[in-house]
């Protein structure tokens, strides 16, 4: 690399549960495999440390969160993982993010989506769902990785899912999270997005209700439409509930008079794509 090519350098924070060491340098690895040392990774040590759930007490999140994004040096802010926190995050750590922030861009998924929608209600342009380095542990994580970093570093078109087209607004988001943010100030603008949603370990009657509460929201049903994305890992219920995520999701937008507009290429596996925001 020559002494005046700029190194792409991004920040990862763990808003929710914490990062294994041995993880985060696998992701490191990989992407100076591929990118050389054109593109750095810099896990913020927030992310190894513990709180009984949570990387880390509120405070010290929050605080990596602001530190990280304000950082004129750092171009883009990954999400290392999800699992439960980010809702007791984003309300606090928002306020504090400065114009550097905003120039930049943001990827994530899973429980991420509750920062996801506060940096999109705040007018944060470069905001997107999409793979994490947790993505590492699965089957084929590589790929899913490569595909973040893909977008992250170059806004490769390859790494977008399917339906997304330039010009056409989207959001996607974990259902259950959706759900769960409605009515908070979290909460961002639906008007004419189309949604792209999806779940993971959750009963098929607890999808059935949050697709019931998501439906009924009057903010929600400004939306284009919705699409559903995959439901993996779906525990057996006694009795079995016999519909299933498309069938629940067909029946709540007819009822709601909201278009249902088939699938999309988002979810908790390998395969997860790309989807900015706005």
């Amino acid at each position: 690399m020559g002494s005046s090519e700029k190194v792409f350098r991004i920040g990862l924070v763990a808003p929710g549960t914490r990062m294994s060491r041995d993880l985060a340098r696998k992701a490191e690895e990989l992407a100076s495999r591929v990118y050389g040392e054109r593109v750095t990774l810099h896990f913020h040590p927030q992310c190894f440390l513990q709180a009984g759930h949570f990387a880390g007490e509120d405070h010290q999140r929050i605080d990596a969160l602001v530190e990280v994004a304000n950082d004129p040096d750092v171009d883009a802010v990954w999400f290392a993982r999800g699992g439960y926190g980010a809702c007791r995050v984003a309300e606090h750590a928002i306020p504090r993010l400065t114009e550097v922030a905003r120039r930049k861009a943001w990827l994530g998924y899973s429980d991420a989506g509750f920062l996801l929608a506060g940096l999109h209600r705040a007018g944060f342009k470069r905001v997107a769902h999409g793979p994490m380095p947790v993505d590492l542990v699965r089957e084929d994580g590589d790929k899913a990785f490569l595909r973040g970093l893909a977008w992250l570093v170059d806004g490769a078109s390859s790494s977008l899912e399917h339906g997304v087209t330039p010009g056409h607004p989207n959001m996607a988001f974990n259902l259950t999270i959706l759900s769960q943010l409605l009515g908070t100030p979290l909460e961002p603008d639906f008007t004419g997005q189309m949604l792209l949603l999806e779940d993971v370990g959750e009963y098929m009657y607890r999808i059935d209700r949050y697709f019931f509460h998501v439906t009924s929201n009057a903010a929600i049903r400004r939306c284009a439409g919705i699409r559903l994305g995959r439901c993996s890992a779906v525990p057996k219920n006694d009795p079995d509930f016999e519909l299933n995520e498309e069938q629940v999701a067909r029946f709540w937008c007819e009822r709601s008079g909201i278009p249902y507009l088939g699938r999309a290429d988002i979810g908790h596996d390998s395969d997860n794509c790309v989807v900015p925001f706005g």
